[in-house]
């Protein structure tokens, strides 16, 4: 049985750039999660977001730590173990000659990487059948880059993000049920919200959100336009009641 811990780190930004943040999260040996870290970027890219959240986990564990990393960026990963011994050599220039991007934060997570036992394990993002502490960064980074501010164990948490895939399942039975309740109070309340929730269009989330009753929504899933955000299409009869 390996001693070494599990943990996950993700990055996110809402249009690339973009409002954008970064989290963290940390399991025992058997990848049961224990704590986690989320904070605001302001805008910036995705990339800037990956790196920030690695860096980040990093800078939260313990010189000597033994530590297995997933992440699901390629860009990130590659950054710090094949791509940046070239660079140093070059002078932190790119094989085209170019600045290397985000510099500053490579060589900060170079000098951590030094003090630590790492091993980066790649996994693919957003897949039902994914790895679950993934789930997690993913979630707390996309929460963090729609609310700008900073959560997590530290900051009196209490309990670990739940992927948007879950939350989504549980909270479009709401919007439902309460349209219900709308139609047997008067009927003609009730077959206006139905009409005007069938005159919206809905489409395919590119990105994973907020929607206006609380909850969120995960790449893939249907949303519509509900006043000046997106959100599920069951929440519009809600909203306009």
């Amino acid at each position: 049985m390996s001693d070494r811990i599990i943990a996950a780190c993700d990055g996110a930004a809402k249009g690339n750039p973009g409002p954008a943040g970064w989290a963290w999260v940390v399991a025992d040996t058997q990848g049961r999660p224990e704590r986690w870290e989320a904070g605001p970027l302001g805008r910036a890219t995705n990339n800037v977001g990956e790196l920030t959240a690695l860096q980040r986990l990093l800078e939260s564990l313990a010189p000597g730590t033994a530590v297995e990393v997933r992440m699901d960026s390629q860009y990130a990963m590659k950054a710090v173990t094949q791509w940046l011994p070239a660079w140093k050599r070059n002078g932190w220039k790119t094989a085209a000659g170019k600045p290397v991007a985000n510099r500053e934060l490579v060589e900060q997570i170079d000098a951590l990487l030094a003090e630590r036992d790492v091993e980066f394990r790649y996994v693919p993002a957003h897949r039902e059948d994914g790895d679950h502490l993934n789930a997690i960064a993913d979630q707390a980074a996309s929460d963090a880059a729609v609310t700008q501010q900073a959560a997590g164990t530290a900051l009196g948490s209490a309990s670990m993000p739940v992927p948007a895939p879950a939350r989504t399942s549980a909270s479009r039975s709401k919007p439902a049920a309460g349209a219900g309740a709308g139609a047997g109070a008067g009927a003609g309340a009730g077959a206006g919200a139905k009409k005007s929730t069938r005159s919206r269009s809905s489409i395919k989330a590119k990105f994973p959100g907020s929607c206006p009753c609380g909850t969120s929504y995960a790449v893939g899933d249907m949303i519509t336009k509900l006043d000046s955000r997106w959100g599920h299409p069951g929440c519009a009869s809600a909203l306009e009641a």
